[in-house]
């Protein structure tokens, strides 16, 4: 496992999503919502677009306190994903988004992955 520095928490304010480059190439959607930051790949399950062209929404699985998680929506076909688990919720898309572990430290949003390229859903 390896550590990526991917940006500042401050890049990613709440409410807002933001792309990212884990080792200058993979793309990462950094989002910020509902007080939690998360990322995932950068690139639809759907069709190659890059998802920080879309838009957060609500709806979405569960958090602990029995709020909505929330939604990303793709901006070309309007396909949902949920932000708790990257989960496709509408069609066209049907996989779900590969989702990285978020390490907060020294004011950086960091993901833990294995070594070599990142995993995406296509």
């Amino acid at each position: 496992m390896r550590r990526v520095d991917l940006l500042g928490v401050d890049e990613v304010p709440e409410g807002t999503l933001t792309m990212a480059y884990a080792d200058g190439v993979d793309q990462v959607v950094v989002v910020h919502a509902n007080g939690v930051i998360r990322a995932f790949q950068g690139i639809c399950t759907h069709e190659y677009f890059e998802l920080d062209k879309g838009f957060l929404t609500g709806g979405g699985s569960p958090l602990p306190d029995g709020s909505p998680a929330g939604t990303l929506t793709c901006a070309l076909h309007l396909s949902r994903f949920d932000l708790a688990t990257g989960e496709a919720l509408d069609p066209p898309a049907e996989l779900p988004l590969a989702t990285y572990p978020v390490v907060i430290e020294d004011g950086r949003v960091l993901i833990e992955v294995p070594d070599g390229p990142l995993l995406v859903n296509e």
